[in-house]
């Protein structure tokens, strides 16, 4: 039988934020500047600091590790990712973990999802209403996994929260579409990589929009028990999006477009064979709709203009190392 904890309703207690990538650093950070008590966990507890946050280490692929890591937590939050090419793998291992953790210590769970689930739409654009139908190994995995997470809060195992986002960009973002394959060559005029058809709608979410839309989740326990797609500026093509960088970079781009997957810059053999089967998200517009959430808690994301804005500034200011 879970421990009640009385703090569980996303108020005071503890928030425990698994996984230290992007969105689990920027998540940290917006739930301290909340006024929030947060703990980060990563396999390794390393990591630059960031204020008001406690770093742990933690392998949350065991059970034993996972419990360790939430250990007095009311909010458990999973950003947890793992190596593409183990994806299919690994993951349903460490959502069984989290979920058993956070059923032991009486945590609620918010999960950081993906666009996956829906597989090809063919163009159709993406509420939480649209049929899960997707085709691929790591598409169905994610919807497995997702049906696993609401009907253990069905069955009042775990309260869960899903929040589902499209492709990262943003300050942090560097293993991304619109990461570091585009934005260090945008400021020295090195080259730029581009997948599919850069004239085809395609959604960027703001890392930071990410991060306060898991956080509202957190704090209103009546998100429960269902997907929200977190807010996200309307889609736009990625050509257009080149041409916003290019007006704040000051410069043109040099935009090598990939039609198919090869290595290439920063993605080598083994990612790019591993993400074959996801290439249709940049053949077939990408248009995912956060207007349920913008209505339901009163939250509007970044323009992408100041997204492009902010993630310039950042990609200024990274040292040589990248780290």
């Amino acid at each position: 039988m879970a421990e009640t904890n009385p703090t569980a309703d996303g108020g005071d207690g503890l928030h425990v934020v698994l996984g230290a990538g992007p969105a689990g650093t920027t998540l940290a950070e917006e739930l301290a500047r909340r006024g929030h008590p947060v703990r980060l966990v990563n396999r390794t507890g390393e990591g630059g600091p960031v204020a008001g946050v406690e770093r742990r280490k933690g392998d949350v692929g065991s059970p034993e590790g996972a419990l360790a890591a939430v250990e007095g937590a009311s909010v458990v939050h999973h950003c947890v990712n793992v190596a593409y090419q183990h994806q299919v793998e690994v993951l349903p291992g460490v959502q069984e973990a989290v979920l058993e953790a956070a059923a032991r210590v009486g945590a609620r769970l918010v999960v950081l999802d993906t666009l996956y689930p829906y597989g090809e739409t063919g163009g159709e654009v993406m509420t939480e209403e649209t049929p899960w139908r997707a085709t691929s190994a790591k598409g169905r995995m994610r919807a497995e996994l997702d049906r696993r997470y609401l009907e253990a809060h069905r069955s009042g195992r775990v309260p869960v929260t899903l929040g589902r986002a499209a492709d990262f960009t943003g300050p942090r973002v560097l293993n991304s579409t619109l990461g570091a394959a585009v934005f260090p060559g945008a400021l020295t005029g090195g080259e730029v990589l581009a997948f599919g058809d850069i004239d085809l709608p395609h959604s960027y979410s703001d890392i930071r929009d990410v991060a306060a839309g898991l956080a509202v989740l957190a704090e209103r326990p009546e998100s429960d028990g269902r997907v929200w797609h977190l807010p996200v500026a309307p889609a736009r093509t990625t050509r257009e999006i080149h041409r916003l960088i290019e007006e704040q970079a000051g410069r043109p781009l040099n935009v090598t477009v990939l039609d198919e997957t090869r290595p290439f810059g920063p993605f080598d053999r083994t990612f790019m064979d591993s993400y074959a089967e996801m290439f249709y998200q940049h053949t077939e517009p990408q248009i995912m709709d956060s207007t349920a959430f913008e209505e339901a808690f009163a939250v509007r994301p970044h323009t992408l203009e100041d997204t492009v804005r902010a993630t310039l500034d950042w990609y200024r200011n990274l040292p040589p190392n990248g780290s």
